[in-house]
């Protein structure tokens, strides 16, 4: 499917030279997420051997690689981190400047930054499963068409029998594993929830702030699940998770895009935070559903997720996409 966050993300990651903190991706039957801590770690990619490059953007400046770490499959996912407004002076004072070419008032250099502010964000995902590494290869992407019909005889019985793995969010919820990057929770087991940030974000600056609201209720797989008996868990999400970042972060709700994504990247309620004007991963109309919006439809119409007929693009290797060419959808 598509994701992330986390994601979720996990969408971009980092590494760099000299050799700094690596960050070893989990797997999906254990948290399929890491811990944040941010102390310095063994370089495990000393030895990895790249076998091909999966996709890159030079306008992310991103790149994803799949090889091997001690003969384990592996994707290692590197992103170069944003330049922050407080390491201005630091970085005009501390690097060094080589002239490549200059023309009247024209010129231009190759800069050379002190190494901590030439950081490479690193997440490696190890042991990588076909799974994975088909996640962060560059594929066409079809726009699918899903009629209340498609969803109870083609994507419902996929999802159900590909039984994909939430354990990791309920390490989450459980405490288990991320709880010292907890922001804030509700604990209440109907409207309640946890709001964490994703890995995509590095949390250095917040214009590209990231955060994930995770549900405590653990029936709800989708945008498709959800009645107007939900609206007070969607309601409370939507403010306290605005109330919780302001208070953090300083970042007014005017500067908020709250939405969910259909399909998701994994099938537990989560609502994605993030801060208007950054072209976040998913955030396109194609995928994304303010959360003002669905309450609203909510409240217009309680069945109204259960019987629209939603757009959503899958990548080409996607396993669903291929069960809607199978039933003479696509």
């Amino acid at each position: 499917m598509a994701d992330t966050s986390a994601k979720r993300q996990l969408d971009s990651d980092k590494t760099g030279e000299p050799a700094q903190e690596v960050k070893r991706g989990k797997t999906d039957n254990e948290n399929g997420r890491e811990d944040g801590n941010e102390s310095v770690q063994e370089n495990v990619l000393s030895g990895f051997k790249t076998s091909s490059v999966l996709s890159d953007s030079a306008r992310e400046k991103n790149i994803f690689i799949h090889g091997k770490v001690a003969d384990q499959d592996a994707v290692v996912i590197l992103e170069k981190t944003p330049i922050r407004e407080d390491s201005l002076a630091e970085l005009f004072s501390g690097s060094t400047l080589k002239l490549e070419m200059k023309n009247d008032i024209y010129s231009t250099y190759r800069l050379q930054a002190p190494p901590h502010l030439n950081e490479i964000k690193t997440t490696v995902v190890c042991p990588a499963t076909e799974k994975h590494i088909k996640k962060y290869q560059r594929k066409e992407s079809f726009l699918v068409e899903e009629t209340e019909e498609d969803y109870k005889s083609v994507t419902l019985p996929y999802i159900q029998k590909q039984s994909f793995s939430v354990q990791w969010v309920y390490n989450i919820l459980e405490k288990k594993a991320e709880a010292e990057r907890i922001v804030y929770e509700d604990p209440d087991p109907d409207v309640g929830f946890v709001l964490l940030p994703d890995f995509k974000w590095d949390q250095k600056q917040v214009d590209d702030l990231y955060l994930i609201a995770i549900a405590h209720q653990r029936d709800i797989k989708s945008l498709r699940d959800l009645t107007s008996e939900h609206v007070p868990l969607l309601q409370n999400i939507f403010q306290k998770g605005k109330e919780a970042i302001l208070q953090r972060y300083n970042l007014p709700a005017s500067k908020l895009r709250v939405y969910l994504h259909y399909q998701p990247s994994y099938y537990h309620l989560h609502v994605h935070f993030t801060k208007l004007g950054y072209d976040a991963p998913g955030c396109g109309v194609e995928r994304a559903h303010l959360i003002a919006d669905v309450i609203q439809n909510l409240q217009s119409d309680p069945q109204y997720y259960k019987t629209r007929t939603l757009y959503f693009p899958l990548r080409a290797d996607d396993g669903l996409l291929s069960k809607f060419k199978e039933a003479g959808r696509l």
